[in-house]
């Protein structure tokens, strides 16, 4: 099986063909990411991890026919799938919310309504309204976020993604979650 790197360069080539190829490869990473990231949602989240990591997928790899898609790395490609993570669940969260689904009038569940993640899509999108303003204060930092929260890197993998330090990612990772918690309030 081809090496990741070397299927991202065929993409970048115009081989629509090494998407075959870069699914099984990233798949199971994919799914681990996306049940990560699915655990810290709320208990009777319709969305699976499977439905997650296709929906992504689509986004991410597409049809092969939109030429401004270029991975320059493995990180840059699982930054990628973190953004598209991120914004389908953004997405859902604000459709949970719209007033076809009852708006803003409270739904109390008999086995979760004392749960504290019950009531997480407002949260949620507060969380993405506040990262994108930090998007335009510092995208770095914007993106380390991204990459921890939404696609559930550790520290380490997220400052290789990022090209850092380990200690860089680290002091990014607590001034970040620091201004959005404040931001948030």
């Amino acid at each position: 099986m081809k090496q990741l790197t070397e299927i991202l360069d065929a993409l970048d080539s115009g081989d629509t063909a090494a998407a075959r190829d870069l699914l099984p490869l990233v798949y199971d990473e994919l799914r681990r990411l996306a049940a990560a990231k699915l655990s810290h949602e709320r208990p009777d989240h319709s969305l699976q991890a499977t439905a997650l990591v296709h929906e992504a997928w689509m986004r991410v790899a597409g049809d092969g026919r939109d030429d401004q898609r270029k991975w320059n790395s493995r990180g840059h490609f699982f930054g990628a799938a973190a953004e598209a993570m991120r914004r389908i669940l953004i997405d859902h969260a604000r459709a949970a919310q719209a007033e076809k689904r009852g708006g803003g009038r409270a739904k109390i569940e008999l086995d979760t309504w004392n749960h504290p993640a019950a009531s997480q899509p407002e949260k949620l999108i507060a969380l993405d309204d506040a990262l994108a303003k930090l998007q335009e204060l510092d995208p770095v930092k914007a993106e380390l976020v991204k990459l921890r929260f939404f696609a559930g890197l550790t520290n380490q993998k997220a400052a290789a993604a990022l090209e850092i330090s380990t200690a860089t990612a680290e002091r990014y990772w607590a001034y970040a979650r620091a201004w959005l918690q404040t931001e948030m309030q």
